[in-house]
């Protein structure tokens, strides 16, 4: 045979035409174009038979095919057509032809040349001598020599039942990926009706996406190589052009990537390629981790999206989340380090992942751990935390109070978070936070004493700093607010909350609203509200009404946090949450009317007795719409109605706007300001905290 006429090819004319078994429909092999080779054969790889026998093997255990390259006589062409190899015990290896190819053959005027095996990185060519060939199979006598031609930048691998979009100002196709590799991949794509291949212009770019199972996987700009095939199904060679893609806008705060020893594994299923992948973290912070790939081993894109991905540390913690490639560097001729940032994962893994890199920057620093109760009862007692007014709400269910703790502290429930301070068991500084709402969460119960030089009050605001400020990227959080109370005369929280909202100046970043407490005492009043007024469940009118208002008034984030911008929704999937839990939260929203003309808005909350310690979430906020028509005689008939489910001697009230209460002369207690913080703007609060503060992230 003539050797040379068989190795004038290069890698891309191969992959060109390297089709899928069970979507090619080809009236006759494909034309196998020549180039010329960059590595000529006396500068290649040689190949003894043992090892091309067993790589033939391979293939077969694989359900692989390998290439035969033919001479195609009639139009001077060379064409490639694919077989399955049998197993091979000997010099001699037999070949089935696939049987779309067998139709297409017409051996009369097909002359064969050699066997080329493509492993994706780098293809070998077998220069054997035919034996027989049918139009069933061929017999091919090996070499005792083969040849592995120059390898690629990037292996190339197969890919099946990922969808493929393509689209271009306008032009539209659709159809399947055929291969991948980091640097490109070739669809087969079909246009789409009114659509013709006709529109698209190789020289521009084009917007691709992937799928599988309708599940998207890339999404990007890339360039067009080149295509081949008929105007109504093309093979498309592109390269993506993004090389480093930015997932969420750039901060100045970041928490610190840290190498932890024994490294991390990142174990995952390619969702390209459906094969397994195990590389080594080498370093990893609560949004993301870095990898380090081999250059001839690649599989990562930046854009790419890995839905499963297991972080496995040392085979006895597993932590699954899902991820998206964010760039791939050469990194001086030792491979390619890979940037990914964690898309989602539940709350309770991102809690371990925070604890396990908080305790190797500070062994004291705990996040979401068991905790000691009898430790934490005495922190609460001894730090004037439970102080005896606050002891009167709880110490006849001290029972139902414990029990809810232990649920809250010890069986990592999904709807609370705590973070301590400690050293030997003994809690120093203590804050939590718990979902008030559906899409908010309230920080409480912040209290510290004296540890040595230590401000472990500022370390336990640092830890849930550090955990807020990746936790709210995290779609399963339901975070979109953060929200506490506190007593506008505390100078303390005044100044670490009070002081960002008043800085900040934009209540819809963060927002202050003052309101009035009052415990309220059941009373024998009156069953019914005096004729003209009603009191029933808030419609979506009632709520527009009340924003209308609410805006004018303060223009914060009041209703947006509290779940009360219509239509009303999210209350009944929280409570279905806790109840899952053996928890209680409920919120239920009713408006006070004067002849249809609504004069407050009542939010009724209802949770376990202790779940706030001050029970800001067991009792009812009262939104006043319009102070000079309601009368105080009115409003607390209307408050005494929905009463009769609380458990509490005494039902915390909550009023809105201030001027109420004190035009009113209503006894009061005490005010209580409402900090709520829209976490698109945590960034800017963490950096006010340093500033301020001087709280080093680091």
């Amino acid at each position: 045979m003539d050797l040379g006429r068989s190795v004038e090819v290069v890698h891309d004319s191969l992959d060109s035409h390297r089709k899928d078994l069970s979507d090619l429909h080809c009236p006759a092999p494909p034309v196998f174009r020549h180039k010329e080779l960059i590595n000529t054969l006396e500068t290649s790889h040689v190949i003894d038979q043992p090892a091309l026998t067993n790589l033939i093997n391979h293939i077969h255990f694989s359900d692989g095919f390998l290439g035969v390259l033919m001479a195609q006589s009639q139009h001077k062409q060379t064409v490639m057509v694919y077989a399955s190899p049998q197993p091979c015990m000997g010099s001699t290896v037999t070949c089935l032809w696939r049987d779309r190819d067998r139709a297409a053959l017409n051996l009369e005027n097909l002359e064969f040349l050699c066997l080329l095996i493509d492993d994706g990185g780098s293809m070998t060519l077998v220069p054997g001598t035919l034996k027989e060939m049918t139009r069933d199979h061929l017999v091919v006598d090996l070499p005792q020599k083969s040849f592995s031609l120059r390898e690629r930048q990037a292996r190339r691998y197969a890919s099946e039942g990922v969808e493929a979009e393509l689209l271009q100002s306008g032009f539209h196709a659709k159809g399947d990926m055929v291969d991948f590799s980091p640097c490109g991949f070739r669809l087969r794509l079909r246009p789409e009706p009114c659509s013709s291949f006709r529109w698209l212009n190789l020289e521009e770019t084009a917007m691709v996406q992937l799928k599988r199972e309708g599940r998207l996987l890339f999404s990007g700009s890339c360039g067009l190589v080149r295509q081949s095939g008929l105007t109504g199904e093309r093979e498309i060679v592109l390269s993506p052009l993004d090389h480093e893609i930015r997932r969420y806008k750039k901060r100045e705060c970041r928490n610190l990537r840290q190498r932890l020893n024994p490294s991390p594994r990142m174990v995952f299923d390619h969702p390209l390629l459906k094969k397994k992948r195990d590389l080594e973290i080498t370093d990893i912070s609560t949004s993301g981790f870095s990898v380090c790939e081999e250059a001839d081993d690649r599989v990562l894109l930046p854009g790419l999206v890995l839905p499963d991905v297991t972080i496995n540390f040392a085979g006895f913690l597993k932590m699954r989340c899902s991820v998206q490639v964010i760039y791939s560097k050469p990194m001086d001729g030792k491979g390619y380090r890979c940037g990914l940032v964690i898309l989602d994962m539940d709350i309770q893994t991102y809690s371990t992942l925070t604890h396990m890199l908080a305790s190797a920057l500070d062994p004291h620093a705990n996040v979401s751990s068991d905790v000691d109760m009898d430790a934490l009862w005495e922190f609460f007692f001894e730090t004037g935390f439970i102080y005896p007014k606050k002891y009167r709400l709880i110490q006849h269910q001290r029972a139902k109070f414990k029990e809810t703790y232990k649920k809250l502290y010890q069986e990592n429930s999904e709807v609370a978070r705590h973070f301590t301070y400690q050293k030997n068991g003994r809690i120093y500084g203590h804050i939590s936070m718990l979902r008030a709402y559906d899409r908010a969460w309230m920080i409480h119960h912040h209290a510290a004493r004296t540890m040595k030089n230590r401000r472990t009050g500022f370390m336990v605001l640092k830890l849930i700093m550090h955990y807020l400020n990746d936790m709210h990227r995290l779609p399963s959080a339901n975070m979109d607010f953060a929200m506490c109370y506190f007593r506008h005369d505390n100078k303390f929280p005044d100044r670490v909350f009070g002081g960002f909202a008043r800085e900040l100046d934009n209540p819809r970043g963060c927002s202050l609203d003052l309101f009035a407490y009052l415990p309220y005492t059941r009373l024998s009043l009156g069953p019914k509200l005096p004729e003209g007024w009603t009191l029933g469940p808030a419609s979506d009118l009632d709520l527009w009404e009340y924003g209308r208002i609410y805006r004018n008034q303060s223009g914060g984030l009041l209703m947006d946090a509290l779940g009360l911008v219509p239509p009303l929704t999210g209350h009944a999937s929280l409570e279905a949450v806790y109840e899952r839990l053996g928890l209680t939260r409920k919120c239920s929203v009713f408006s006070l009317c004067r002849w249809g003309e609504l004069c407050a808005l009542l939010v009724a909350n209802r949770s376990d007795l202790g779940f706030n310690l001050s029970e800001l979430l067991n009792g009812i906020k009262v939104l006043v719409a319009k102070p000079e028509e309601l009368p105080w005689s009115v409003l607390s008939v209307a408050i005494a109605q929905l009463t009769g489910d609380y458990q509490l001697e005494r039902i915390p009230i909550l009023f809105h706007p201030t001027h109420y209460v004190e035009g009113k002369d209503i006894p009061y207690e005490k005010y209580y300001q409402m900090w709520i913080l829209n976490v698109q703007w945590g960034n800017e609060y963490m950096e006010y905290v340093q500033r301020r503060f001087r709280i080093s992230y680091k």
